[in-house]
């Protein structure tokens, strides 16, 4: 689903393909080379972190670093996806210190009953999403983030619960403000590590 935006100077003059540093210019290759760049980058050793901003800002450097110049970098305009706008690009860093502030003063979800860390972990992600620091790449981010944060709270990861359409039906779902079928989803992925 293509991002809305005017005059938008991360793509090439006249489209809305993303420059990218092979200089690719049909979107379907630019998608098979950026999805092929990030399952290697996935598979290789992630960077280590705090669970904070700039963690998170890592985690987008390392999955695409192969593939664009702004990697790791928060947007500089302001981006909309099916008529819902994203956070202002001037906000950005000042909503994410906040967000990932409160995470911090949570002890990062630790020691939670599963329940709760769902219902935590749901208001965190969908927060991150309303504000959409990246220009692309911002799921990918957030599900890696959400896998951290549960392995950090000692809960198991299982990524087979990861239906693409579930999930982006819970995250437009959450930007609505219904939050439980984030919730939901995030509960059948958390589980007590054997």
């Amino acid at each position: 689903m293509p991002y809305g935006s005017s005059k938008d100077p991360y793509c090439y003059p006249e489209t809305t393909v993303l420059r990218n540093k092979r200089d690719l210019r049909d979107p379907v290759r630019l998608e098979q080379f950026e999805l092929a760049k990030y399952i290697a980058r996935s598979q290789s050793p992630w960077p280590p972190g705090k669970l904070d901003k700039s963690h998170y800002y890592a985690l987008h450097r390392h999955f695409f670093q192969d593939v664009y110049d702004w990697a790791g970098k928060p947007r500089t305009i302001r981006i909309g996806k099916a008529g819902n706008w994203f956070c202002f690009p001037h906000f950005i860093d000042s909503e994410l210190d906040r967000l990932f502030g409160d995470l911090k003063a949570k002890r990062h979800l630790v020691g939670l009953p599963l329940d709760d860390f769902a219902r935590e972990a749901a208001h965190f992600i969908a927060e991150v999403n309303a504000v959409h620091p990246f220009r692309e790449g911002n799921g990918r981010t957030q599900l890696a983030f959400l896998r951290l944060l549960c392995l950090n709270a000692g809960w198991r990861f299982d990524a087979s619960m990861l239906d693409r359409e579930r999930v982006i039906g819970a995250m437009i779902a959450s930007f609505d403000g219904k939050s439980d079928a984030l919730t939901d989803l995030i509960r059948d992925i958390a589980s007590p590590k054997s």
